[in-house]
C-alpha cells in the first residue's frame, strides 16, 4: 500500500482541492463523486455530521477505486480514525488541531490535514505529523493572515484555505500562499444534483488552473 506521504502528493499534485460532501447520503454518493473525479478533482471528504458517513465513504471508495483519495472530515476523536480506516477511507480532515487525533491518523498509515488558525497551531499539528495545513475558517482569517503566516510556515508543508472559497477568491489566496483549497457548501450542499456540482467543480478547477 502506498505511504501516506506519497498518496497525498501524488493527488494534490494533480488537483489541489479537497470537494467537502457535507450533508451528503450513501445512495447519492457514487454519482456524486463521479462527477466529481471527471470535472478533475482527486480528493473528496464526507464530514462526519453527514446522515451514515462512513457508508458514504465506504461507497465512494468502492466507486472511485485509486481514481480519488477518500475519507472524512470533522474527525474529532481518536476512535473516529480507526472507524474511518474500516470503510476504506485514506484521509483524515478536522477543523481543530488536536494532536492525538493527527498522530492516529498518521500512525495508521491515513493522510492528515488538521485545522489551525494560529501559528501557534499550525506549528503544533506539523510537530504532530500532519501532511498538510487547513486554515479554517478562512473567510474570518482572510489573504493577509495567511500571508504572513507563510513567512514562517514550512515551504514544504501544504497550506487549504477553507471557508467561503469561491472561484472568483481564488486568485488572491494563492497570491498570499494558499497551496490548496477545501470547498463545502459554494460546490456541494444538499439537493445539489451531479450535473450542477459538476459544473460548479469544473468551474473551481478552471480557476485553479488559471492561477497556477
Amino acid at each position: 500500500m502506498t505511504d501516506a506521504a506519497t498518496l497525498f502528493e501524488r493527488h494534490f499534485k494533480a488537483c489541489p482541492l479537497v470537494a467537502i460532501l457535507r450533508g451528503i447520503t450513501p445512495p447519492e454518493a457514487e454519482s456524486i463523486g463521479n462527477a466529481l473525479v471527471d470535472a478533475g478533482f482527486s480528493m473528496i471528504e464526507v464530514p462526519l455530521n453527514s446522515p451514515d458517513p462512513y457508508r458514504s465513504i465506504a461507497a465512494l471508495g468502492e466507486a472511485l477505486g485509486d481514481r480519488a483519495l477518500i475519507g472524512a472530515g470533522t474527525v474529532l476523536r481518536e476512535e473516529q480514525v480507526a472507524r474511518v480506516a474500516e470503510a476504506g477511507g485514506r484521509l483524515v480532515v478536522s477543523p481543530n488541531c488536536d494532536g492525538a487525533v493527527i498522530r492516529a491518523a498518521a500512525s495508521s498509515g491515513l493522510v492528515s490535514l488538521p485545522g489551525y488558525f494560529t501559528a501557534t497551531e499550525a506549528f503544533a499539528a506539523i510537530d504532530a505529523g500532519a501532511h498538510g495545513l487547513k486554515l479554517f475558517p478562512a473567510d474570518a482569517a482572510g489573504p493577509v493572515l495567511l500571508k504572513g503566516q507563510r513567512a514562517v510556515l514550512p515551504a514544504d508543508v501544504p497550506v487549504l484555505a477553507v471557508g467561503g472559497i469561491s472561484p472568483e477568491s481564488i486568485g488572491a489566496w494563492r497570491a498570499a500562499g494558499a497551496d490548496g483549497f477545501g470547498l463545502g457548501s459554494n460546490l456541494y450542499r444538499p439537493g445539489k444534483s451531479p450535473d450542477e456540482v459538476a459544473r460548479d467543480a469544473t468551474a473551481f478547477v478552471h480557476a485553479i488552473g488559471d492561477r497556477a
